[in-house]
């Protein structure tokens, strides 16, 4: 765990979303959508790149007082070689950190953005991801038209992008604390079970969490994993109570509050980087912003594998990162 000695403030946050994001429970937190997924452009890889590139401009311009000045992005997505950020994000002309941590990269990119603040290294960075439905789909169950039958496991990678702006001005939300995972790998090689690949992780970071910290789930407002959708939730219940510290209503998971899974077929729920990434900015933080939430576990949750690695038959690792966020300047 690393906690530290100036928190760095959340100066700017902004959400994109496709169609069924927005017909959501969340949608109506969305900075923007598109009813199309299309983003204005020709191709699934492009149009993810465009919600990164409107994210981020949304948070910059979102910003209260004088417009800050970026010294570095921190942005990854679930696409090879990460060209969602790279090309969506070249136009800005700020020094670029790629990053892959799956799911978890939303987690993981506030947690450097936020040590290069605290360090003094940069006044201002930003975290960047994203995730689309039709391009993940491409990489790991091309054709889109095949359609093949999914079991209950499965989940819906969200179209979706989030950017938050990590600043050493005043703020009221603030990163506490971050707690980077360990690769955790429970032998899982079922691609449609990703929640049962990466709970295990997650348990790990938080019961690290608490030991260092010498805080339980109950001295916490919320606690949100993501995106381990029904079956990795349920599976952290389980696996928290055994561990003697049972996750009571405070619990909650991102993967579970993007879709309305009774109105609308999703499996076990929503999964990719902009699954977190657009709860924390359309749900999290506004609700931060308001007063309702003043001390959050933000568990960023990410499933290790690549298309190789599954058509191979290997296990999936699973890792996540824990990000402490804390309101109206609370220590």
């Amino acid at each position: 765990m690393i906690k530290f000695k100036n928190p760095p403030s959340i100066l700017g946050y902004a959400s994109v979303g496709g169609k069924e994001e927005y017909e959501g429970p969340l949608g109506a937190g969305l900075d923007f959508h598109d009813s199309e997924n299309r983003f204005s452009e020709k191709t699934w890889e492009k149009s993810e790149a465009s919600m990164q590139r409107i994210a981020l401009n949304l948070a910059i311009s979102g910003c209260k007082g004088e417009k800050p000045e970026l010294k570095y992005i921190f942005a990854g997505d679930l696409i090879n070689q990460c060209t969602s950020s790279s090309y969506g994000l070249v136009d800005f002309e700020v020094p670029y950190i790629g990053l892959f941590g799956a799911c978890s990269t939303c987690a993981e990119g506030l947690a450097l953005a936020s040590l290069f603040v605290d360090s003094g290294y940069a006044d201002c960075t930003a975290a960047v991801t994203s995730s689309h439905f039709c391009s993940a789909e491409r990489q790991f169950r091309f054709p889109l038209e095949y359609g093949g039958q999914r079991p209950p496991t499965a989940q819906r990678t969200v179209t979706a992008a989030g950017a938050f702006l990590l600043s050493d001005r005043p703020g009221k939300i603030r990163v506490h604390d971050v707690c980077f995972g360990i690769t955790n790998d429970g032998g899982i090689t079922d691609a449609n079970n990703m929640g049962a690949a990466m709970a295990p992780a997650a348990v790990d970071t938080l019961m690290r969490y608490f030991d260092e910290t010498s805080t339980a789930p109950d001295d916490y407002d919320r606690i949100f994993t993501g995106d381990l959708g029904f079956e990795g939730w349920s599976l952290v219940k389980e696996l928290s109570k055994e561990q003697g510290r049972a996750f009571g209503e405070n619990y909650d998971d991102c993967g579970l509050l993007v879709y309305n899974r009774e109105l609308r077929d999703m499996h076990a729920g929503g999964s990719g980087c902009g699954c977190s990434a657009m709860t924390l900015a359309a749900y999290i933080l506004p609700k931060m912003e308001k007063g309702e939430l003043k001390n959050v576990l933000f568990v960023g949750t990410g499933a290790l594998m690549s298309p190789t690695s599954v058509q191979q038959g290997e296990s999936i690792p699973g890792v996540a990162h824990l990000v402490h966020l804390v309101a109206d300047d609370r220590r």
